[in-house]
């Protein structure tokens, strides 16, 4: 007992878990009353029992685990956390509660099962119970059945699926156990009783008896359909419904739903799909081509066994069909024909829709194969074609069917009349509308008229059967030509037939043939059901009473205008009646005198007889109005020939009455029309003709009238009426309206009228195209594609003028139509989509040619080949083949087949040229292309999946063309776009998704087919690709706006619980942006555009029926287009909300609430709210975030900030910027949650918001230094952490907006904090947020020197020094970069702060630290001018070369580089030019520091003239060194407002600059500055090009401007030998780079002035290029041809013009040879062909560069002889190289150093003088020779070795060579030799004018600091006072003053590019006497300063000029500042 005790003190969940079985039994028994106490169902008392609900039903104790099972039944019954517990629960019910021998325990098991279905969970119960029907216990299996088939009865098949019961079930009737066979019959017979015989088919592989037994079963069950009993805790409605029918005791209606119900079980859905390709026997495709018919037959029947199974499984069934295809097409037996039908039959039935891509191969040959008269074939054809019909739509085969209707064969007529007739059982009238009907009723009325009686009736058959499905009034219009007793007989046919929907209706409503009285109620009640249009039409249609069942669209009077039809159909076939008849007619309704009056002689008379007839017309009832005898009156004698203008104005007037009043017929509009068209010209009485055509026109409809009077027109002489009737009929066009025009009946006419002489005629066939034209579109052109190129033109005008008007609004109608188009067009619109009548029918109207013929089975097997390129070939054929027919027919042969192959194939160039065949095939095939979308259409989408992002592009193209031609129905319908969405594939997901997007909210209607993708979309939401997700989400809507509401989500409660949260959160989402679906379009045109004008019309019209509309719709406009609708077109409503919005928005945005944020401050310090740290936001940041800005943030503002549109952000941010000045202060107070909110911003992956994010917050912080505000920590670290994310943005510009704001944080946050944030941002697995942090790392050191590193610098430098081991070059170089600056701040220290490093990583730093000190002794500037430009312009691919010189450049030629400028002193002083970079900043606060370092970038270079040669320099020049310190600065400060980003601030920079080198004797204080120029210059242009170019806002007269004043600056700087000497080898690559790239730029020749400035550019180019320091310059071109070549980013010519310039160079060598550096321009040479070696410059796209190479290589080897080699110097390893190799293999061959030098004969390898040659060898070398002019390669070669040969032996005799060739070649040697002698001469010329001594350049080249000899500056005088014109010279001419007279045209350099070596010494002699004097030192301006007289030439008070200069730079700063 104490152990009782015990346990009993315990709480009830604890005894219901303890081991004691009596304490569970007491625990179950509490837990029971304690569950019926709890009320709340939500009550936190459930949880405790949430883990031991398993645990009550499996006790192991079976008087405890009765109790627990009835607890746990009270726990499901009211916890609403029972749901989670439901698997694990009914599990335990299965395993250990049906296995009790207890029978209470078995039915509480069953209790419970039954109970978690009423709570929603019955996929999971249904799938437990199933599992348990496979335990091996049968008592299990017994009880699970027998609770499925509870469950069904109660809660009947629409809440248990039957499917996967179905599908076990025959496997229990198998089981050897009696009990279970008996349960499964009793399952089956309740099974019956819900889906009767759909159940049949499932159960056909059962026993025989068994199968009997049930059916004896199936017959005794009652005849009323089954009614759900319990109902689902969702259904409470549906079960009070219930209930009241049941005490009412009548529940009729529920019955007719019930029975609906059972009729839409189908019995295919539960069959289980088979494979059967799997198991075709592998030798079928063989042995189906066999020779022996019993093969084939062998190989059919394997087939025909497989097809039979009931439900196939999709696959590609291509070949078998192709296969029984052929059989049924060609082979001759026809017991084989019917097996092959058959098999198709079963193929047909076990696909059904997804047959639908092979349905349009078949029938065609099915048809053709009617011809067979066996009765077993015809039959199973029958049979076959039957099936087909099923799995596709009417419209798809109407070609193939309309095609064989015209066959002379009557058998295959018969039985497609029959075919017809039998499908049109299967349609309804919304699947056959007219546009179907029509072309089907005009064969069929042909086949009416046939010879053949069985013709004849199979024709009445399907005319009668088209009757009764589509009713009388659709079908009537079209049978208007045939006589009473023909249509009486197809009346009598439409009663006699029986549709399937028929016999149901029959059912309802009592037998088939009572009187429509009896129907009504059925009629009645259609509306209310899904599936009544189909049926409530034809019903109507035969009813013969005028008060027809009430109808929601159409008025109850249309059986009254029905009535009217027919009696005017009568009307329109109206007799001719015969003169006599018209008098006697006449005679009884006009005055007797007006008769006898009509012929007489006297006009007055027949005046008067017309005025009484037209008072007898007024009055004349319409009914009575013989309208033919009174025309016929008027046509009398004289007639139309009348010749009285009065008499015949009457006359007119009296037609146009009768057209008017009268029941006015075809008939006697032909007695008319020809006076009305003779008289439409006439001055007098053409407008009344007009009226008259235009009343015919309404009372026979435009489109007959305009046919007849076009005609009639055409076929008289007049041409003034051809003109008067085409005016007429553009005016009618516009009154009536287009449609039903018949365009081909007069298009011939048309054009006609075109080719016409008479220029009116031509004028008013132009007018009345441009009319047409309003109505369809461009279409139109294509019928006058033909016509000439003027005529064209004068087309294409009218129709522009056109363009963008929509068409009139009708304001005439056919009378007879209009009460009936009122009715119809609607509907056919509706079936259309949309499409406009004129639109569609011009595409039928095309003459299209049938290309099945030229796709031959040879074509077929040629793409589908294994080799590539046949596939190919036979890819282009078929292109051809579809260029050549331009519009082709819909029987394209086996085409579509073959393409669908090949748009899987491996080779993505065949994919993507398949894809353009497919765009052709759209356009040449128009809307017949429907039929092939299952086949070929369905393909491309799997193409979307593609990984190459070309193809999909491709893909995506294809699949718009098609759906433009196709509409999107046919892709809608079916499972194939579900099947696409199903693959997991994110490329075609995101592809598809987008697409859908996009078209689905264009749809009024769509297929039910598509909640076949919803479960798709729902599992894209949850993709793991974000691009997926993201387009899910934009799908979601539009899948909403068609699906509605209530389908998706009850769609999501599929799902698991976690997704189903989530996806329902997102539809709650979507629902709020749903847009409205379109309106209907309107009837006014017809046209394509004529739904334009009524939209808002149709619209306000549908507003009574859905209010909801009228509200969503200008929401939805405002979301998409990302601003508020203004029109509020579909309303009144929504202007009135809107302007109610407007007032909100006029308050504050921001409520300024004292000391708000310091609380929030302190709640985040106490933890009573959530610290502001996430790697990615969660959904309680954001709710917390929102609670709080509720308070201080305007709620519309609010409501913006967190919609789901990011249009709406947008906006949003918009007036927060527009406030930020004028709330500042609210701002300030608010800036935390602004801050926040922007860090959620920075985790979507919209640019468009981050782009106006980061606007918002560089103006912010703009704002926030003004009011001296300093973050605090808490807004820092909850901002700046995820700013530092968003650094490594792969988008530039995102990324230098980020740059931006860092820089700005320093100035309103201590740099000192910023640090560690950035180091944290170190650590990212994101390489460029690596690169970048540690690029703004280095900024801060060197901004703020040492102290910025926190918490310890040699922590931090430890941690930066790891960096430059990384993987990654950028962040390599970034780190290497940050240690520098340390370095430069704090000296050798560094190597202690970093620690120890790799031994690699260690090489790379001193390699760094050791260019960086040379680099700040030549030009401190350089590399941080160009690591800005880099953040500014990462565009450019070039622009690292000065940032990264570590990998492109060796140490020496570094070296050399530094040696070449100017030598000079390297000592840095740091820490001045950082106190200069600080005080720059502090001075250029306008700017966000775009230039800091340009300050500092001469302060050294300023002194080294003082220091080069000797002292006596200073003496001569006193000026100069004051001239350049005074003056650095203020030049230092012009030249960085060149860079600025403010256009005028830099025109104005550049034109004071300009001042400057315009006057030569101030243009030396730029002396030092060049490079620091340019590279603002070129900075200049990048910012142009990048950025200032793609700016809309930005006048281009402005950009022009800058331009100009740009080149014209450098024009002025290189007209300065001394100054473009200065310009350093990295800053003219990057100038030219510029340059080239401006050349380039479609954009600027676009523009006014644009060409002229690309001409300017051209000159500077050859400017820069001749006066340049030469070795610079062709270094630079050697770096920017690699680059160019290295990367493909920049324009394709850019290379190109590269190479020209190097070509330009490569000409001027000869006099430019003795100034360059030979050593460091093979060490450039070297370097690139490391990089570019031959046989990799061979492979480059063309073989210029080689040539270029080998062409600069074969001059500097001819002149300087084998003494190149001795160049080598600078090359460390020349082995890396081809180099060496080919300077060698060039100076071996003696015929290739032709010049001066190896005229003196001394060289290696030359020829050696030798007299006494033996002539044996003399014809040795000859031959050789001869042998070289006479091959392509070395013809030039060739040459030049004879010429060198003659020169020598002047006396060889060369006759013996030259006489057994031909005259042309003997002449092209002469004038070759010429030629080359002229050259020499020319050269020999420059040399003698422009020698000079050898030491002189040596000296100055030299590498060490020697001194310079008086010789050298005796030499530089001279040429000084050449220049100066003091020594009249032979070369003054060559001066700068002449070069423009002098100068090529410009475009010479760049247009011409040299084809062979040849051409190069051609261009050599005529450039000769251009050739300009070259100066042949380096450091010019140290010469200058030299020569006295240079000093004497200048003005006399330099230093006064420089004072003005001064005062107004100092101005200006003032200004600035």
């Amino acid at each position: 007992m104490g152990d009782d005790s015990e346990w009993m003190k315990l709480p009830t969940d604890q005894k219901c878990e303890h081991k004691v079985w009596k304490a569970r039994l007491s625990g179950y028994e509490e837990a029971v009353k304690l569950f019926q106490k709890i009320t709340d169902e939500k009550s936190p008392e459930w949880g405790k029992y949430l883990g031991l609900l398993k645990k009550f039903v499996t006790d192991s104790n079976a008087v405890a685990q009765l109790k627990g099972l009835e607890a746990a039944l009270v726990f499901v019954e009211n916890a609403h956390v029972a749901t989670k517990t439901t698997g694990e629960v009914v599990s335990g019910v299965v395993t250990k509660v049906f296995n009790q021998p207890k029978a209470r325990a078995k039915e509480l098991g069953a209790d419970i099962c039954m109970m978690y279905i009423e709570i929603e969970k019955v996929e999971v119960v249904q799938d437990e119970l199933l599992k348990g029907l496979d335990n091996k216990n049968p008592k299990i299996v017994v009880t699970c059945m027998d609770t499925l088939r509870r469950a069904l009865s109660e809660y009947g098949s629409k809440i248990v699926t039957l499917k996967p019961i179905v599908k076990i079930l025959p496997k229990q009737f198998e089981s050897r156990e009696k009990a279970v066979r008996d349960e499964a019959r009793l399952l089956a017979v309740e099974i019956y009783r819900w889906i009767r015989d759909a159940i049949r088919p499932s159960l056909q592989t059962i026993n025989s008896v068994q199968l009997k037994d049930l059916e004896e079963e199936w017959v005794k069950l009652p005849s009323a359909p089954a009614k759900q009993t319990r109902f689902l805790r969702s259904q409470q409605d549906l079960k009070a419904k219930f209930m009241n029918q049941s005490a009412e005791g009548g529940a009729d209606s529920d019955g007719d739903d019930e029975e609906d119900a059972v009729v839409a079980v189908d019995p295919y859905e539960l069959l289980e799909a088979v494979d059967i390709l799997a198991k075709i026997p592998k030798d079928f495709y063989d042995k189906i081509e066999a020779k022996k018919w019993q093969e084939r037959k062998e190989a059919l029947e394997a087939v025909e066994l497989l097809a039979k199974k009931p439900k196939l499984e999709n696959g590609d069934y291509g070949d078998l069909v192709r296969a029984l295809k052929k059989v049924v097409g060609k082979d001759a037996n026809v017991m084989l024909v019917t097996l092959a039908a058959k098999c198709l039959t079963g193929l047909a039935t076990g696909l059904r829709k997804k047959f639908g891509t092979y349905a349009g191969q078949v029938v065609p040959t099915i048809l053709e194969k009617f011809k067979e008269k066996k009765p077993q074939v015809v039959l199973a054809l029958q049979e076959a074609i039957d099936a087909i019909f099923l799995t596709t739509t009417l419209q798809n085969l109407s070609e193939d069917i309309l095609s064989v209707m015209d066959n002379k064969n009557p058998s295959i007529k018969q039985q497609a009349s029959l075919y017809l007739a039998r499908s049109f059982r299967h349609c309804t009238q919304a699947t056959l509308p007219k546009s179907v009907l029509k072309p089907f009723c005009a064969a069929l009325v042909k086949q009416v008229n046939d010879s053949a009686p069985e013709v004849r009736d199979a024709a009445f058959d399907a005319l009668g059967t088209a009757m009764k499905v589509a009713g009388e009034k659709a079908v009537n219009p079209f049978l208007a030509d045939l006589d009473k007793l023909k249509l009486d007989r197809i009346k009598e046919s439409a009663d006699k037939v029986e549709l399937p929907g028929g016999k149901k209706g029959g059912g309802g409503g009592g037998a088939g043939d009572k009187k429509a009285a009896a129907k009504a109620p059925p009629i009645a009640e259609a509306p209310a059901k899904s599936s009544a249009p189909p049926r409530k039409n034809p019903s109507a249609a035969t009813s013969k009473t005028a008060s027809g069942p009430p109808k929601k669209s159409k008025p109850a009077s249309a059986a009254g205008g029905k009535a009217k039809k027919t009696a005017d159909n009568k009307e329109v076939i109206e007799t001719e009646l015969s003169i006599e008849a018209c008098e006697d007619l006449a005679g009884g309704v006009l005055p007797g005198s007006c008769l006898q009056q009509l012929d007489s002689a006297n006009w007055k008379e027949r005046l008067a007889s017309m005025e009484e007839f037209q008072r007898a017309v007024e009055t004349m009832d319409k009914g009575q109005m013989p309208c033919q005898a009174l025309v016929r009156m008027l046509a009398k004698k004289p007639g139309w020939k009348e010749t009285n203008f009065q008499v015949m104005q009457m006359k007119l007037r009296i037609v146009t009455l009768i057209a008017q009043k009268g029941q006015f017929s075809k008939t006697s509009a032909f007695v008319v029309l020809d006076g009305l068209v003779d008289k439409v010209s006439d001055v007098k009485c053409g407008g009344i003709a007009k009226e008259g055509l235009t009343a015919i026109g309404e009372a026979c409809s435009l489109p007959w009238t305009a046919e007849q009077v076009v005609s009639i027109a055409f076929g008289q002489k007049n041409p003034k009426n051809q003109a008067e009737t085409l005016n007429w009929l553009a005016n009618a066009m516009k009154e009536f309206g287009f449609a039903g025009i018949n365009v081909k009946g007069f298009i011939n006419n048309v054009k006609t009228a075109l080719g016409a002489t008479n220029p009116a005629i031509r004028t008013a066939a132009i007018t009345l195209l441009g009319v047409m034209h309003l109505y369809m579109g461009a279409p139109l052109r294509m019928f006058f594609e033909d016509e000439k190129p003027a005529l064209l033109a004068q087309i294409d005008a009218e129709f522009e003028k056109m363009k963008g008007q929509s068409p009139p609004a009708p304001t005439r109608f056919n009378k007879r139509a209009a009460a009936e188009e009122a009715g119809d067009d609607g509907e056919e619109q509706d079936e259309e989509g949309g499409a406009a009548a004129g639109g569609q029918d011009i595409m039928d109207l095309l003459p299209r040619t049938d290309i099945s013929d030229k796709i031959t089975s040879d074509l077929v097997s040629k793409i589908g080949d294994k080799n590539w390129k046949i596939r190919k070939e036979g890819l282009d054929e078929a292109a051809a083949i579809l260029s050549e027919a331009k519009f082709v027919t819909t029987n394209i042969g086996e085409l579509p087949l073959t393409l669908k192959e090949r748009l899987g194939d491996s080779n993505k160039i065949l994919v993507q040229q398949t894809l353009t065949i497919l765009q052709q095939l759209a356009i040449a095939m128009g809307p017949g292309l429907k039929q092939h979308v299952k086949a070929l259409g369905i393909p491309i989408i799997t193409v979307l999946g593609d990984s190459k992002s070309n193809v999909r592009a491709a893909a995506m193209t294809t699949l718009q063309a098609w759906v433009e031609q196709t509409g999107m129905k046919d892709w809608l319908e079916g499972e194939d776009l579900s099947e696409e969405l199903k693959r997991e594939n994110p490329f075609l997901r995101q592809e598809v998704l987008g697409w859908l997007a996009e078209k689905l909210p264009t749809l009024r209607t769509v297929p039910g087919d598509l909640m076949l993708c919803v479960p798709h979309l729902y599992a894209c939401l949850e993709d793991r690709n974000g691009d997926v997700r993201k387009r899910a989400q934009d799908a979601l809507p539009t899948f909403m706006m068609h699906l509605g509401f209530e389908k998706m989500i009850k769609a999501a409660g599929k799902l698991k619980t976690s997704s189903k949260d989530q996806v329902v959160a997102m539809l709650e989402k979507a629902r709020a942006v749903m847009p409205a679906k379109p309106a209907a379009p309107a009837k006014a045109g017809g046209g394509k555009d004529s739904a334009e004008p009524s939209r808002a019309a149709s619209a306000s019209r549908s507003q009574p029926s859905s209010d909801d509309c009228v509200d969503s719709k200008p929401e939805v406009k405002k979301i998409r287009g990302g601003a508020p609708a203004k029109k509020g077109a579909a309303g009144k409503k929504p202007p009135a909300k809107g302007a109610k919005d407007e007032e909100d928005k006029s308050g504050p945005i921001f409520v300024l609430i004292p000391n708000a944020k310091e609380q929030r401050i302190k709640e985040e310090k106490q933890l009573k709210i959530l610290k502001w740290n996430f790697n990615t936001p969660r959904d309680e940041y954001l709710e917390q975030l929102k609670t709080q800005m509720s308070t201080c943030f305007a709620k519309w503002l609010q409501d913006e900030l967190y919609h789901f549109d990011f249009q709406r952000h947008v906006k949003a941010i918009g007036v927060m910027i527009e406030r930020l000045e004028t709330e500042s202060d609210a701002t300030i107070s608010c800036l935390d949650l602004i801050l926040k909110w922007f860090t959620l911003r920075f985790f979507d992956t919209n640019t468009t918001v981050l782009m106006k994010v980061l606007e918002y917050l560089k103006l912010l912080f703009v704002m926030l230094k003004e009011e001296d505000y300093h973050l605090t920590e808490y807004e820092a670290n909850s901002f700046i952490p995820y700013l530092i994310l968003k650094v490594g943005e792969s988008k530039d510009v995102v990324r230098k907006d980020v740059r931006i704001i860092l820089t700005m944080l320093c100035k309103v946050y201590p740099a000192s904090k910023i640090f560690p944030l950035l180091m944290d941002g170190t650590k990212s697995k994101n390489s460029k947020q690596r690169a970048e942090c540690l690029e703004e790392l280095g900024c801060l050191i060197e901004g703020y020197g040492m102290n910025v590193c926190q918490p310890v610098p040699a922590k931090s430098m430890k941690e930066i020094a790891v960096h430059i081991g990384d993987r990654d070059t950028s962040v390599r170089n970034a780190a290497l970069n940050t240690v520098v600056a340390v370095y430069n701040a704090c000296g050798e220290q560094v190597y202690k702060l970093i620690g120890n490093l790799s031994e690699k990583d260690m090489s790379m730093l001193e390699e760094r630290i050791k260019r960086s000190a040379k680099k700040a002794a030549a030009a401190p500037a350089k590399p941080s001018v160009v690591e800005r430009t880099q953040k500014e312009h990462p565009t450019n691919p070039n622009a690292t070369f000065l940032r990264r010189p570590a990998q492109e450049d060796p140490n020496k030629l570094n070296q050399a580089r530094q040696n070449s400028q100017h030598s000079e002193s390297s000592h840095p002083s740091i820490p001045r030019e950082f106190q200069l970079d600080l005080d720059m900043i502090e001075r250029d606060q306008s700017r966000v520091c775009e230039m800091p370092d340009l300050v500092q970038h001469n302060m050294e270079e300023l002194l080294e003239p003082i220091m080069i040669p000797e002292p006596k320099i200073h003496s001569v020049s006193p000026h100069y060194d004051e001239l350049h310190n005074s003056t650095a600065s203020t030049i230092n400060f012009v030249i960085s407002q060149v860079a600025s980003g403010d256009i005028n601030t830099s025109i104005q920079a550049l034109a004071q600059i300009d001042e400057v080198l315009r006057q030569e004797d101030k243009a030396e204080v730029m002396s030092g500055h060049i490079d620091q120029f340019l590279i603002a210059t070129f900075m200049q242009l990048r910012l142009i090009n990048s950025t200032h170019m793609a700016d809309e806002r930005l006048d281009k007269r402005d950009i022009i401007k800058l331009y100009s004043c740009i080149i014209g600056n450098m024009l002025s700087l290189f007209s300065m030998d001394f100054l473009a000497r200065e310009a350093s080898m990295g800053v003219l690559k990057d100038l030219m780079h510029g340059v080239i790239t401006l050349m380039l730029d479609s954009r600027v020749e676009d523009m006014e002035d644009g060409q002229q400035l690309i001409r300017s550019t051209n000159l500077l180019v050859i400017r820069v290029l001749e006066k340049s320091h030469q070795t610079n310059m062709i270094s630079a071109l050697l770096v920017l041809l690699q680059d160019s070549l290295v990367t493909t980013a920049g324009p394709p010519k850019f290379s190109e013009l590269v190479m020209k310039c190097l070509w330009r160079m490569t000409r001027q060598l000869p006099e430019t040879i003795d100034r360059i550096n030979l050593d460091r321009i093979l060490l450039d040479v070297h370097n690139f062909m490391k990089v570019f070696p031959k046989e990799k410059l061979k492979q480059l796209k063309n073989d210029v560069p080689h040539r270029t190479l080998k062409t600069l290589l074969h001059t500097l080897c001819k002149l300087t002889g084998p003494k190149i080699l001795d160049h080598l110097s600078m090359i460390e390893n020349r082995n890396e190289s081809e180099l060496e190799a080919h300077l060698r293999l060039v100076v071996k061959h003696p015929g290739n150093l032709s010049g001066p030098k190896s005229d003196r004969g001394n060289e290696k390898g030359g020829l050696r003088t030798d007299d006494r040659m033996s002539k044996a060898k003399v014809s040795d070398i000859l031959s050789e020779i001869f042998k070289k002019i006479g091959s392509k390669e070395n013809t030039k070669e060739g040459l030049t070795e004879l010429y060198e040969y003659k020169q020598k032996y002047s006396d060889a005799d060369l006759e013996p060579f030259l006489k057994n060739t031909s005259q042309f070649f003997q002449s092209y040697v002469e004038r070759g030799l010429r030629m080359i002698e002229s050259e020499r001469e020319g050269k020999s010329q420059v040399h003698s004018s422009a020698v000079i001594p050898q030491h002189g350049v040596d000296s100055s080249l030299t590498s060490n600091n020697e001194e310079l000899k008086p010789a050298v500056y005796y030499e530089r005088l001279k040429i000084l006072r050449q220049r100066q014109g003091l020594e009249n010279t032979s070369r003054q001419g060559g001066g700068v003053e002449d070069e423009p007279q002098q100068r090529p045209p410009i475009s010479s350099l760049l247009s011409s590019k040299p084809s062979v070596a040849s051409s190069t010494d051609m261009l050599h002699s005529k450039l000769s006497q251009l050739k300009e004097s070259r100066e042949m030192y380096q450091q010019e301006h140290n010469a200058h300063s030299n020569s006295p007289s240079h000093t004497h030439t200048r003005s006399a008070s330099p230093a006064a000029n420089l004072d003005d200069l001064k005062k107004r730079l100092e101005r200006i700063k003032s200004n600035r500042q």
